[in-house]
């Protein structure tokens, strides 16, 4: 789309000069009822869904780049979510910030200060996804993305220089902000920049960043285990600022959101952001696009009041908040606490703290496979399909470890339990954890979509750091010691999510943005969503 020479609202509004336009309160709103927008918004939905997966690839390379640089940023919350998680089992980090309980035990962080260390840096990711919901809306993705990368960058000192733990516990809520923006970013901006035949592997291309991060996480303290100096538990700490700033400089050049620009009625600035994230297309293509834009915009102002927090619980705005935080709530209540302290998991089962590590790194590794295979899945099974499917192998595994650990424990089975937390995480790499992120990216209104997605994570933060504080005291040797009977807990609440995402939980593939606002709009049931099919007079 790089070749255009038409101003867009040309194509928009033939008959009203494009000064007269500009200067109307509500642009937008000015091209509603006009049949040339309405004409160019059908073309454009036709040419979405005629659009194959490699076509896009070829024609919308840049806005892949894009995505994946934003999305990039998210590296480095998954890295500091196991390194929390993984340094409540390592040596030098207990030694330093733990306390000698004596006997078997010997150093230990207590359950309350593994608990506090967790969730004061979800704390921060809660500021921080409601200030990206925030300021986004009124600067834009790139803006708030900089001033992020640099906030991060000096709170790394915190944790870095952290003396005790208290200090520690500053660093994690500082550094807890910019991950939030960043774990909310990464999905609306993809649903935003690209078309609806790689809006389902970019959105998911969030979880495989987070693999990535957790990879790197164990990697790192895999090769640091040994280590019996301070620098054992300071590298990794250290290695965060590899990170922040690279990603600036490439976000430097980043063109903002299309949809973003039609919102804030800035139509000329969109043309050119669309030109800047594609290839090879004309000027009808630029044209029809941001017109489909103007026309899902004002079909949605039509539908709902404003583009606030409120908005997100009013209408059928309600049932899709509802979706979305329950899609990202899923993320805790399926035994995520559980499997995602794996290192410490294995400690408490009788595991020598080396395999734990060893053990840990090959289920990363396993995540990252499972996270590329589900891309294969994206584009044949529906959203729906693969997070039901899911789920139900994550209920049965946990369950399972549950039932292990009722039986007398020997090595073999010690072992069992590792496997299965294994086959969880494979399975949930699969399925589950990327199709989270597309669900969530396609389910809200595009006006409220990146509020949508802050809601949805900010539930998921909070269920975390109520799944955070339990999940230590359950563990915990110091605590009530459930060791793998935990997973009785998680099983049930397992269970239960899956009952809910059967009635609850819609089918978005192949649906463009508009087609889903008049299938809320008619409260189809989340069953029926697959087979609706729409008339031509239908918009």
């Amino acid at each position: 789309m790089e070749h255009t020479t038409q101003p867009v609202s040309d194509g928009l509004n033939p008959e009203k000069p494009r000064d007269a336009q500009v200067e109307n309160s509500e642009p937008l709103q000015a091209y509603a009822n006009t049949k040339a927008l309405k004409q160019d918004a059908k073309q454009a939905t036709a040419a979405e869904h005629s659009l194959s997966f490699w076509k896009a690839i070829v024609t919308y390379r840049k806005a892949v780049f894009w995505s994946v640089m934003v999305s990039t940023s998210i590296i480095m919350e998954g890295y500091d979510v196991t390194l929390i998680g993984s340094f409540y089992a390592y040596p030098t980090f207990r030694k330093k910030y733990g306390h000698d309980y004596g006997g078997e035990a010997g150093y230990q962080l207590s359950s309350a200060w593994q608990a506090g260390l967790s969730d004061m840096g979800e704390i921060g990711k809660i500021i921080g996804a409601i200030s990206n919901g925030y300021f986004t809306d009124i600067y834009g993705h790139r803006a708030v993305m900089l001033t992020s990368l640099t906030a991060l960058t000096a709170s790394i000192f915190i944790v870095f220089f952290a003396p005790n733990t208290p200090v520690l516990l500053v660093g994690e809520f500082f550094c807890g902000i910019p991950w939030g923006v960043f774990a909310t970013m990464g999905p609306a901006f993809a649903a935003e920049v690209c078309p609806l035949a790689l809006r389902g592997h970019l959105a998911a291309f969030v979880n495989i960043c987070w693999v990535i991060g957790q990879f790197l996480s164990a990697a790192v303290l895999k090769a640091l285990v040994n280590n019996t100096t301070q620098w054992g538990y300071r590298i990794p700490f250290a290695l965060q600022w590899m990170f922040p700033l690279p990603l600036a400089i490439t976000l430097w050049f980043c063109p903002d959101s299309p949809w973003w620009l039609v919102r804030a009625n800035r139509l000329d600035d969109a043309e050119k952001s669309l030109q800047r994230l594609s290839s090879n297309a004309d000027a009808d293509d630029i044209r029809q696009s941001v017109a489909l834009m103007v026309h899902t915009t004002n079909l949605e102002k039509d539908m709902q009041s404003g583009a606030t927090y409120k908005a997100c619980f009013q209408g059928t705005n309600l049932r899709r908040t509802e979706i979305a935080c329950m899609a990202f709530l899923s993320q805790v209540t399926n035994g995520g606490a559980l499997v995602y302290s794996a290192v410490y998991f294995f400690q408490q089962a009788g595991i020598k703290t080396d395999a734990s590590f060893a053990i840990n790194l090959g289920g990363k590794g396993i995540a990252f496979v499972g996270t590329v295979i589900s891309w294969f899945f994206i584009p044949i099974f529906g959203r729906r399909t693969i997070y039901l499917t899911g789920f139900t192998i994550l209920v049965c595994a946990l369950w399972i470890i549950a039932i292990l650990a009722c039986v007398p424990q020997f090595a073999a089975i010690k072992f069992v339990q590792a496997s299965l937390c294994l086959v969880w995480l494979g399975s949930y790499s699969m399925t589950v954890g990327p199709i989270v992120y597309t669900i969530v990216a396609e389910i809200g209104s595009t006006q409220l979509r990146t509020k949508t997605v802050v809601l949805g994570r900010t539930t998921y933060y909070i269920g975390n750091i109520i799944g955070q504080v339990l999940e230590p005291h359950m563990m915990n040797p110091t605590g009530w010691n459930w060791k793998g009977k935990t997973a009785f807990f998680w099983g049930a609440l397992a269970l239960l999510t899956n009952i809910w995402a059967y009635f609850r939980l819609p089918e978005t593939k192949d649906r463009t943005y508009e087609e889903l606002d008049i299938m809320f709009d008619k409260g189809i049931k989340a069953r029926h969503f697959s087979k609706y099919e729409f008339r031509d007079d239908e918009d």
